[in-house]
């Protein structure tokens, strides 16, 4: 598991995930953290696709667990990266961005299209609070056997089931229950996976 050893670190960071207000723009020990993140980023983002162990390494580093059998095609865009866990045969096209706040995790057999994105920061509705600098971050859980079309946003603190299939271009705003297609802005059950 790729998670910082620093005590001070671990307390910024239980502090972060915790949901509660906490200040994202002037903590100098989780800027350092995003910064070593940017930097793995870039040297992942930049492998060539022939380089295939190279980028099986840096997912290891990068990725809080994953599945023997991850598959990110680049450009991956992350924030903190171990908040992030991923199961076995987990794909994901061009262009994943997580803001990983708070943990995102995915299940086994998850697919993912081009464009997504899966966002645990937020922000207060407070114009005083955010203009301190203050945020706050919701975890994401996303079932086993899970398909996301492209362009798909999945916003704060949202759980989807096992079995689903989420339609191009979907913004999910709301929980999906296990076993059904959903779709459209907001996402919204459209109907029962074939079985």
């Amino acid at each position: 598991m790729n998670f910082p050893q620093d005590e001070a670190l671990q307390r910024e960071i239980a502090l972060m995930a915790s949901g509660k207000l906490y200040p994202a723009c002037n903590n100098q020990l989780l800027l350092d953290r995003l910064l070593a993140t940017n930097e793995l980023l870039r040297e992942y983002n930049d492998l060539r696709p022939s380089q295939e162990a190279q980028r099986q390494e840096l997912l290891w580093r990068l990725l809080g667990r994953r599945g023997e059998r991850c598959k990110i095609i680049q450009p991956l865009f992350c924030d903190y990266g171990f908040h992030i866990e991923v199961g076995e045969d987990f794909f994901a096209n061009t262009n994943l961005c997580i803001l990983d706040e708070a943990p995102v995790t995915f299940g086994d057999h998850v697919f993912i299209g081009p464009n997504c994105s899966f966002y645990t920061a937020c922000h207060p509705l407070d114009v005083a609070q955010r203009n301190e600098g203050l945020e706050y971050s919701l975890p994401i859980k996303v079932g086993n056997n899970v398909w996301f079309g492209g362009n798909v946003t999945v916003v704060p603190g949202v759980t989807i089931g096992d079995d689903c299939v989420i339609g191009a271009g979907s913004v999910v705003t709301r929980d999906i229950p296990a076993g059904v297609v959903a779709a459209g802005n907001p996402c919204r059950v459209l109907r029962s996976v074939p079985k």
